[in-house]
């Protein structure tokens, strides 16, 4: 099926449209319009026939013509349609290395991305247009494994058998697992020979054997045992095994996101992609970033350029509303990968050599007299885990007759005082806390509700209810009915049951619960689309969920969380999909908020610091890589760079190390 945007002009004539084009450049000005409107509605292939025409009428070449008349983004854009593909890369490629400096992201994209027969293409169209040796000019212009990387790309040799060999498929996963991990130092050969090498559907399979005999996935170890521009062509090449249109889409979005455009980028992708995966990757686009590629383009380019880019885009998918195949295909991916055991850990262990009554000196001696050591508080409170915390607390009591909570919270303050005070509660203490702030006083805070209320498993649920009754004399659930209404409400006590179910999965439940989630033809009040979603996503079993997530992709062709998005709103919108993504990937959940409470201006410190005292000792080393995978920076860095003085010292004993 042809997934392209741009296609074939149906009643095409060369000669005419050459001649239109003739008359839009003649005279003072040019009809920009005229241009764009023609040369965005036809193939390449017709484009090429165009500027043929053009020179058999007019003796003049129209890319020169092209050039002159037009200027800026614009005439990049226009110019770069009239190039056969494989020139079209070759002129990237050509200037990313002339000059002073490489554009080594031009080179990774380029020839990550390519099939073989693209690869063989460019190499010839670079030949012919420049009449230099493309493999000799990118070996003079880069260094180390990232040249011996791209030269075994430029071969345009990997396999293309669709057979797979499982023998093999669990060979060269070991084979990457002892390169990198296992390995004191790196064996990047074998990283290169194995990327650079198999067949795009034996690498897939290598890729979730890898995640289960190492416990994470192939990109994280990329990214600990390789660095530079080797690391990131490695792990362009691994997202393009997976799935070429998400990688073009995830380098869209970065392309456009934030201040300014980058488009260069932006040209190359739209112009390469439109006659082969430009549905796919706009299908991907709304499901990743919840935003059409269309709408993305609007709100950051302007004029004819503008125009010209929509128009290759070829639709608005927010308009649209769809879920399509190649979106649920990787939708589809990531609930296999989610359903993959990965052991989960905290940053903060129990402390080796352990005192609890040196550890109550300590920080006595840390707030007596005048001024408080702040320093020396942060170093023994991070440093140990919660359950030894609580022996402190009796130590301290025991050795000065004093209360250490009353002490630290009149020496302490600001967002410093309730972290190093959250750290010393138990975690039930703690959340029971939280969601009594949140229910307290005038407004409910919903989102503190559902992080915690969704994510939370039976025996923490219990805890919770358990020491929400000893501090606040009532029940969690009393709490939770008389502050929420209607479907938020039933979700809610649903949830404070801690009655979820803990076997594994059904298949044939599955099955029946995906039908039931599906259904949207039901008349029955009694069994509203609410209903139905309340009695599977608060009852079932995490590792049934996600059997009937795979089961709902396989049965609508949509993802479980689209399907949500689209039919409800609200509180009850945001409380199911926080209970989906939490079955999907619980440190992926957190890793998204801790994003959120610190990108953009001012930091939401609440939920930052709710956050890591939360999971310091359950998956924040996970949540920690998933971050970086996500967005492609570490939360140790962020951390750093949004908060400041003892607060982020803490915080960042926490996180416990730099990714």
């Amino acid at each position: 099926v042809y997934r392209g945007s741009v296609k074939d002009f149906q009643g095409f004539d060369a000669n005419q449209d050459a001649e239109a084009l003739y008359n839009a450049m003649k005279g003072f000005g040019s009809d920009k319009e005229a241009i764009l409107d023609l040369i965005t509605s036809r193939s390449n292939k017709q484009r090429v026939e165009i500027c043929q025409a053009y020179k058999s009428l007019y003796g003049k070449d129209l890319i020169a013509d092209l050039k002159y008349e037009l200027t800026g983004k614009f005439e990049r854009l226009i110019v770069s349609l009239m190039r056969p593909p494989a020139y079209g890369d070759a002129k990237e490629i050509k200037d990313a290395i002339s000059g002073v400096g490489t554009d080594e992201k031009c080179l990774i994209e380029i020839l990550a991305s390519r099939t073989n027969r693209e690869i063989h293409d460019l190499v010839a169209a670079y030949k012919d247009a420049y009449g230099r040796d493309l493999e000799a000019d990118i070996v003079g212009d880069t260094s180390g494994h990232f040249k011996k990387m791209l030269v075994v790309l430029l071969q345009g040799a990997r396999e293309e058998d669709d057979v797979v060999s499982e023998d093999l498929v669990e060979q060269d996963a070991k084979d990457l697992l002892e390169a990198g991990e296992l390995k004191w130092g790196t064996d990047e050969a074998q990283f290169i020979f194995i990327l650079g090498r198999r067949s795009r559907q034996h690498l897939r399979l290598v890729f979730d054997e890898y995640l289960k005999i190492a416990g994470k996935p192939i990109e994280r170890s990329i990214r600990g045992e390789l660095s530079g521009d080797f690391e990131k062509l490695m792990l362009a090449v691994v997202k393009c095994i997976r799935s070429t249109a998400e990688y073009f889409a995830e380098r869209l979005y970065k392309a456009m996101k934030g201040l300014g455009t980058r488009d260069n980028t932006l040209i190359r992708i739209m112009v390469s992609r439109s006659e082969i995966d430009m549905l796919d990757i706009r299908e991907v686009f709304r499901t990743k970033y919840e935003k059409s590629l269309y709408n993305m383009i609007k709100e950051d380019t302007s004029g004819e350029y503008k125009k010209a880019l929509l128009k290759l885009c070829g639709g608005d998918d927010d308009a649209a509303g769809e879920f399509f195949p190649e979106a649920a295909q990787v939708a589809y991916r990531m609930w296999e990968l989610s359903a993959v055991k990965v052991e989960l850990r905290g940053t903060v262990q129990p402390a080796g050599d352990f005192n609890d009554d040196g550890d109550a000196q300590v920080l006595r001696k840390a707030m007596k007299g005048l001024g408080t050591d702040e320093g020396a508080i942060i170093e023994v409170v991070t440093k140990r885990s919660n359950s030894q915390r609580q022996q402190i607390l009796k130590a301290y009591k025991a050795h000065y007759g004093r209360d250490l909570m009353a002490d630290l919270k009149s020496e302490l303050s600001g967002s410093l005082a309730k972290l190093i005070l959250g750290l010393m509660l138990t975690p039930a203490q703690y959340d029971a806390k939280q969601l009594r702030k949140a229910v307290e006083g005038a407004g409910t805070d919903e989102s503190v509700l559902i992080e915690i209320m969704a994510t939370r498993n039976n025996q923490e649920i219990r805890a919770i209810n358990e020491a929400y009754q000893e501090a606040y004399h009532k029940s969690l659930e009393d709490d939770l009915s008389s502050d929420t209404s209607g479907h938020f409400k039933r979700i809610l006590v649903s949830l404070a049951l801690g009655n979820r179910d803990e076997g594994p999965e059904n298949l044939t439940q599955a099955q029946e619960d995906a039908k039931k989630l599906a259904d949207v033809s039901s008349n029955d009040s009694s069994d509203s689309l609410e209903t139905r979603f309340l009695s599977i996503l608060c009852t079932r079993s995490y590792p049934h969920l996600r059997r009937v997530f795979q089961e709902f992709i396989k049965m609508t062709n949509h993802d479980v969380e689209h399907a949500i998005k689209k039919r409800m709103s609200g509180d009850v919108r945001d409380a199911f999909v926080a209970i989906v993504r939490s079955v999907k990937n619980k440190p992926a959940f957190f890793a998204d908020k801790l994003y959120k409470s610190m990108k953009g201006a001012g930091t939401d410190e609440r939920t930052l610091t709710r956050i890591m005292i939360s999971r310091s000792e359950i998956d924040l080393f996970n949540i920690r890589g998933e971050f970086i995978d996500l967005f492609d920076k570490s939360l140790h860095h962020m951390i750093e760079k949004d908060t400041s003085g003892d607060y982020r010292k803490a915080l960042l004993a926490l996180c416990g190390g730099e990714d």
